[in-house]
């Protein structure tokens, strides 16, 4: 069995799978692979939240973009219905207080594919023909989704809510990089950026360690996520769809 099994989600949404991961008997060790940091300027994200009711769909692309949007906001508006792409942002909108019971909220049906492409497929977007749209993201994203709804003839606004970095490779992260790649374990990927940006990492310290994150086993929940592992040259990729109890479930069925 592998010794370790290596989470790379940021900090400040990690802390429930790393709980789980040790409740199934296997060692969690924390590796965040993305930094998540608030704008400076937030401006632009208060003027939508305050015009909420002129929207018809809100679309938020990750689960940060929910906490950083329900920051702001005293009570969702009941008829302005919440686009998500995972089972994480459910968990998110649940954590404040907005479940199906309560509000409208749409995503892809595929679990293994919750991405744009998936979502684009999923929602009505003829019935949002000159609407107002949101998107709600990073400062820095995928413009596919954006690009469905301008097509789709909505009216959309996209604003910012935070700012994604891979962290600086220092003396103590490349002392954990290599002390991980030393022997096998399970790596929990969530985020294609944050794959890319450990390769990044590895590439600065020393080609032999691209080698050995090769050879590693790596779980994701999306298949977005996969293509991106296959093109690094990963092979030993476990495809298991949206939500944390898949990702258990492939975990325990390596024990």
């Amino acid at each position: 069995m592998p010794e370790s099994v290596v989470i790379t989600r940021p900090r400040a949404q990690a802390d429930a799978l790393v709980r789980a991961v040790a409740a199934i008997g296997r060692t969690p060790v924390l590796l965040p692979l993305l930094e998540i940091a608030p704008l400076a300027d937030q401006s632009a994200l208060r003027a939508a939240m305050r015009e909420l009711d002129s929207y018809a769909l809100v679309a938020f692309v990750s689960p940060n973009a929910i906490d950083a949007a329900m920051a702001l906001v005293s009570a969702w508006p009941r008829q302005v219905a919440l686009a998500v792409l995972g089972e994480g942002s459910r968990a998110a909108l649940a954590k404040h207080g907005l479940t199906e019971a309560n509000a409208t909220i749409l995503g892809p049906q595929d679990p293994t594919r919750s991405d744009s492409e998936n979502l684009l497929q999923t929602l009505d977007l003829a019935a949002l023909r000159g609407k107002r749209v949101l998107i709600v993201r990073g400062e820095t994203g995928r413009e596919l989704m954006a690009e469905g709804f301008r097509a789709a003839g909505a009216a959309l606004t996209i604003v910012p809510a935070y700012r994604r970095s891979v962290p600086a490779l220092t003396p103590e992260l490349g002392a954990t990089l290599r002390s991980l790649l030393a022997s096998p374990n399970d790596w929990i990927i969530t985020s294609s950026e944050a794959l890319r940006g450990l390769f990044g990492l590895l590439r600065q310290l020393d080609h032999e360690l691209v080698v050995k994150m090769q050879q590693q086993h790596v779980i994701v929940p999306h298949a977005r996520i996969a293509d991106a592992a296959r093109a690094l040259g990963l092979a030993r990729i476990t495809l298991t769809g949206s939500g944390d109890e898949r990702l258990l479930a492939a975990l325990q069925s390596r024990t």
